[in-house]
């Protein structure tokens, strides 16, 4: 089951999931419809807060956002700013003359902004440094969203917020050492500026060498002092944090040092400092809500690297970061327990899981609409069954308009006439088997499973198993594609089982099978070699893993969709979703069985003699 965990500042041992729905109060979620239920989860954690993947809450967090928006104008009479057009320029004389301050007033807003990024480990999979590309990730969102200059002047001259001493309302401190400087500054430029327009515009005194020299010393004192002030905004908005911590990770020198993870961590405090400003200027929360995917699909090593960098930038008690993986709860804790460097920490990778999530979240079992809805989603991308059949239609059609002048024009017309007949049975026969497939009132989608890409699987097969079943005329005559549907669920949801049948059919019927063999049921052929299958399961124990529910298969197999022995023999030509190669591996292994019993045999008469 997909496992998806929600990391926050706060640190507490979780038990694993055991239920379909597991949240922070499950006594009072338990009995609740399941928008409900969300909408439950999302107030109770607001203020962390927490958002779950867009497609079916980023949603619901966008409208309690504008609702909380809508409730807080009411309360205080004051819209969120957004630094825009005069705003922006409001927001860079403010990062250069004020200091936020922390007030009552801002810890009781409720208004909330979730800036979302989405992280796949496997984009970065090949690099030796993958929680490098994480922290980069937030850096580049983060500059790309605020935008390279307030940054860049932040990172500069910027100062991060303060609590309040008292019970003040201001929210912002002007700042006496940039202003006396800045102040100063003007001066000289002014007084230069003032002494060189005297020198030049007075007769009496244009010739005079002190005050050129005066005047010169002072324009080169403002005027460096300009540059000394400009310049490191210029250099950050050239080398932005991404490139800093980039070059930093590919100078293995720099990397071996012991203020290497220091240095990084020093750079993702100024952008949560800058976090922090941007929510006063802003007047309303932000979370930086991360979605990392593919993140079991990488080394155990990597997998590490990302786990450590999530603990790094959460190591602030107030991060207003928010991680949301998107994992394999099994893999994770295999890749744990394998790493090298998690030896001691992660030897039980459970534990250190429940040590690091506080909010794990395991997908409900997916009810009968929203598994109908995924099916009719994964049809609506086989536009090509309609689109080959016009475009063929069109092609006859231009063929026949040149007439038939030519015998093999004539012929190839016909050619065409008769694969397009094949093409048209074809697509009906597809859309036959789509339709069984989400049919309530059919038993076949119980065995579907609710992971969209087996959904996927099974929707891309059926084309191509039915295609090269129309070419041999096998659909009109034997097979219906109801039971065609059926037979790739099968291959699909039980390929050890299934191969290990097809083997030992395989083996029957090179010998001398009885006459009624081929009408014998493929269950009982299961039911009558289970034995030497189980017999085997050290040997199959991976291959075994592959298969799903084994009273579902007994129910499929033995009820629903009674196969016999010659309904499998002619399917298995045209399967292409089953891997061949188990079958041949179960076949060595039934050869040196039967070799044992040779060995044995022989032995035995051997004694006996």
């Amino acid at each position: 089951m997909t496992f998806i965990a929600a990391l926050y500042r706060k640190r507490c041992a979780i038990p694993p999931p055991r239920s379909p729905w597991v949240s922070i109060r499950p006594a009072e979620l338990a009995f609740t419809p399941y928008w409900t239920r969300s909408q439950k989860v999302f107030e109770s954690l607001a203020d962390l807060p927490l958002t779950i993947p867009e497609r079916t809450f980023a949603g619901c967090m966008l409208k309690e956002s504008i609702r909380r928006e809508e409730a807080e104008f009411n309360r205080t009479h004051q819209r969120s700013r957004v630094p825009e057009g005069i705003n922006y320029l409001t927001l860079l004389w403010y990062i250069v003359f004020y200091q936020p301050v922390i007030t009552e007033v801002h810890l009781r807003r409720k208004t909330i902004e979730f800036l979302f990024i989405r992280f796949s480990a496997w984009e970065y999979a090949g690099s030796d440094k993958l929680w490098a590309g994480l922290v980069t990730t937030l850096c580049d969102h983060i500059r790309h969203h605020f935008g390279p200059l307030p940054l860049s002047f932040y990172h500069v001259v910027g100062s991060s917020p303060q609590f309040a001493s008292g019970f003040t309302q201001e929210e912002w401190r002007l700042k006496k050492k940039t202003c006396c400087a800045a102040g100063g500054l003007i001066v000289i430029l002014l007084a230069g500026a003032g002494l060189g327009t005297i020198a030049l515009l007075v007769p009496e005194i244009r010739d005079g060498t002190v005050l050129k020299y005066l005047s010169g010393t002072l324009a080169a004192i403002s005027g460096s002092g300009f540059v000394v002030a400009i310049s490191p905004v210029i250099k950050h908005l050239i080398i932005s944090q991404k490139k800093k911590i980039e070059s930093m990770t590919s100078d293995e020198k720099f990397t071996s040092h012991l203020g290497f993870m220091s240095a990084v961590k020093s750079e993702i405090e100024v952008l949560t400092s800058f976090i922090y400003y941007m929510e006063i200027f802003e007047r309303r929360r932000l979370r930086i809500v991360f979605e990392i995917t593919c993140l079991d699909m990488c080394y155990p090593e990597r997998v590490v690297g990302v786990l450590n960098a999530i603990n790094t930038l959460l190591s602030d008690r107030n991060a207003p970061f928010i991680f949301i993986l998107v994992v394999d709860p099994c893999v994770i804790t295999s890749c744990l327990e394998q790493a090298s460097t998690m030896k001691g920490m992660a030897d039980n990778g459970y534990l250190y899981l429940n040590r690091t999530v506080t909010l794990p979240f395991s997908i409900p079992e997916i009810g009968i609409k929203s598994k109908m809805r995924c099916l009719h989603e994964a049809f609506q991308t086989r536009e090509d069954l309609m689109y080959g059949v016009i475009t063929r239609n069109m092609e006859l059609g231009v063929t026949k308009s040149k007439g038939n002048s030519e015998a093999l024009v004539s012929l190839e017309a016909v050619v065409q006439e008769d694969q397009h007949q094949i093409d048209t049975i074809a697509v009906q026969y597809i859309h036959e088997a789509f339709h069984c497939l989400h049919n309530e009132q059919d038993c076949l989608y119980h065995y579907i499973p609710d992971s969209i890409i087996q959904m996927r699987r099974i929707v891309n097969t059926i084309p191509i198993t039915i295609r090269l079943m129309t070419q041999q005329h096998l659909l009109r005559h034997s097979l219906c594609p109801r039971a065609v549907a059926s037979w790739i669920v099968l291959a699909n949801q039980w390929p050890c089982r299934l191969s290990w049948i097809l083997q030992r059919m395989e083996d029957k019927l090179q010998g001398k099978p009885p006459n009624d063999y081929e009408k014998e049921l493929m269950w009982d052929v299961f039911l009558e070699t289970c034995p030497e299958l189980f017999s085997k399961h050290k040997e199959l124990q991976n291959i075994m893993a592959l298969d799903g529910d084994p009273e579902l298969f007994e129910k499929f197999l033995s009820g629903d969709f009674p196969f016999t022995v010659q309904e499998g023999k002619k399917l298995l030509k045209y399967t292409v979703n089953l891997d061949h190669s188990i079958r041949y591996k179960m076949g060595q292994l039934q050869a040196l069985a039967t070799l044992e019993t040779y060995r044995k045999a022989g032995t035995n008469s051997e004694k006996r003699a």
